[in-house]
C-alpha cells in the first residue's frame, strides 16, 4: 500500500521475521495481511536508538514523554480484531511514535493518527514522512474529539486506556465500523474492548486485559 522507503540496509530483518513468528503467528494470529505488516514495518525505527538491539523483543519500550510504543503481539493483536481491509479509512488515537499507524497503513486505504504530545506528534510525523508513507495524515491534539472533518471510520483505534469510551469517537464510527480501546482506570490493569456499530447501534465485545498509559486531554 505505501512503497515504504527503507533508508539502510535492514540487519534488524530476521529479528522482525521471529518476532513475527514466535510472538505472534505461534500465538494465534493467523490473518496474512496482518503478519506481512509485522514482517515489513521497521519497528526499530519507532524506537529511541538505544532501545534499538530490543525493538523486537516481546514487551513494550519507552519512547520519551512518559510514553511508550506497545508490545508488538498487542499491535498484531488490535489490527487483527479491527478486520482490516484495503478499502477502509482508519483513526488512530495516540500516534506515539507511528508504529501502529505504520502497521495499519500497510494494509488500510488511508490512516488518520492524533497525538497529544506536541514532541511526539512532531516527530512521528517525520519519521513515517522519511519512511515513505504517504496515507498516513498526522495531527497534534485531543483525541478525545475525534477527526470529524474525515469521519466515518471503518476502524477506529485507541492506544491510552480510558475510564469511558469517548462518545464522539463512537458517533464518528461507520456502520459495521469497529472500534478497540483499553477501558479502565490509570495505572492500573485494563480491558481491551472491542464496539461495533451496527444499524446505530453499539455493540461491545470483551478481548482481553491490557495495561496502557492513560489517556490524555488538553
Amino acid at each position: 500500500m505505501t512503497g515504504l522507503i527503507m533508508p539502510q540496509a535492514d540487519r534488524f530483518e530476521s529479528a522482525r521475521l521471529r518476532m513475527v513468528r514466535i510472538q505472534i503467528q505461534d500465538r494465534g494470529i493467523s490473518n496474512t495481511q496482518v503478519l506481512d505488516a509485522m514482517k515489513k514495518v521497521p519497528r526499530h525505527q519507532f524506537v529511541p536508538e538505544e532501545y534499538q538491539n530490543e525493538a523486537y523483543n516481546d514487551y513494550p519500550l519507552p519512547i520519551g514523554y512518559g510514553q511508550t510504543i506497545s508490545q508488538p503481539y498487542i499491535v498484531a493483536y488490535m489490527t487483527n480484531v479491527v478486520k482490516p481491509g484495503s478499502k477502509m479509512k482508519a483513526l488512530e488515537i495516540g500516534t506515539g511514535s507511528g508504529y501502529q499507524a505504520a502497521v495499519l497503513a500497510e494494509i488500510v486505504s488511508q490512516v488518520y493518527t492524533i497525538e497529544i504530545v506536541p514532541e511526539l506528534a512532531k516527530e512521528s510525523a517525520e519519521r513515517l514522512k522519511k519512511l515513505g508513507y504517504k496515507n498516513i495524515k498526522c495531527k497534534f491534539g485531543d483525541g478525545y474529539q475525534g477527526w470529524a472533518e474525515y469521519a466515518p471510520f471503518d476502524i477506529i483505534l485507541v492506544t491510552a486506556a480510558a475510564e469511558t469510551i469517548p462518545q464522539p469517537l463512537i458517533d464518528q464510527l461507520a456502520e459495521n465500523g469497529k472500534l478497540v480501546i483499553p477501558v479502565g482506570k490509570p495505572s492500573s490493569v485494563q480491558e481491551l474492548q472491542l464496539v461495533t456499530k451496527r444499524k446505530g447501534r453499539v455493540e461491545t465485545k470483551h478481548l482481553t486485559l491490557v495495561r496502557f498509559v492513560p489517556f490524555m486531554r488538553l
